[in-house]
């Protein structure tokens, strides 16, 4: 999965008339592999710029893959600021037996997070295990909400706070106060932009 810089039909490249020769061995070489190219199932190209558009980002999977997940599909994300579209391949099987736990990486990030589980997971007495982690699903969403619900939010005010500081340095606005407040607004968002990382991973 990624991006080969490369297109294997003309249809995948806007405007283009015939498959180069690099595509044309590009293509030769998937099938020499045995490899499957997954349909993109919403949108026809992953990399835009300007008014070039093309798929040269995509995912190939063996035979054997294909045999033992085959209930996938191929989506692209939100480009945002880059000029490709992630690829998010899901399995669309349903899940059978008990809904699993999940927890987050950045959740542990949080010098809140492992307080309040061991003060839930207290007050939870005598039950049994399987029980108390299903119970604590409720407190993780809701503590989950508070503290990570809108991270893009959250770093877009920090910034705009950091702008205001500049702002007031830009109009000879500066003392040891100002540079104080800077710094602890830099490493609260470079803190934020690290736990953005952490959450998507």
């Amino acid at each position: 999965m990624g991006d080969f810089n490369e297109v294997v039909h003309v249809a995948e490249r806007k405007g283009a008339t015939s498959l180069s020769a690099s595509g044309e061995d590009f293509r030769a070489w998937i099938n020499d592999m045995e490899l499957v190219d997954l349909e993109l199932n919403d949108r026809k190209y992953t990399w835009l710029r300007g008014q070039s558009c093309s798929r040269i980002d995509r995912t190939l999977v063996s035979l054997e893959w294909l045999d033992t997940y085959m209930d996938t599909r191929l989506r692209g994300g939100l480009r945002g600021l880059s000029n490709h579209c992630p690829l998010i391949l899901e399995d669309r099987r349903l899940v059978q037996g008990p809904r699993q736990f999940h927890s987050l990486d950045s959740w542990f990030t949080h010098e809140g997070f492992l307080r309040m589980v061991k003060e839930e997971w207290r007050g939870l007495g005598d039950a049994q295990f399987l029980d108390k982690l299903k119970a604590l699903s409720k407190p993780l969403g809701r503590w989950h909400k508070q503290h990570f619900g809108n991270i893009p939010e959250k770093i877009k005010k920090l910034e705009e706070e950091i702008k205001k500081v500049d702002d007031m340095v830009s109009n000879g606005v500066y003392d040891g106060t100002v540079e104080a407040r800077r710094k602890a607004l830099v490493r609260c968002c470079e803190l934020w932009y690290t736990r953005q990382d952490i959450h998507w991973k």
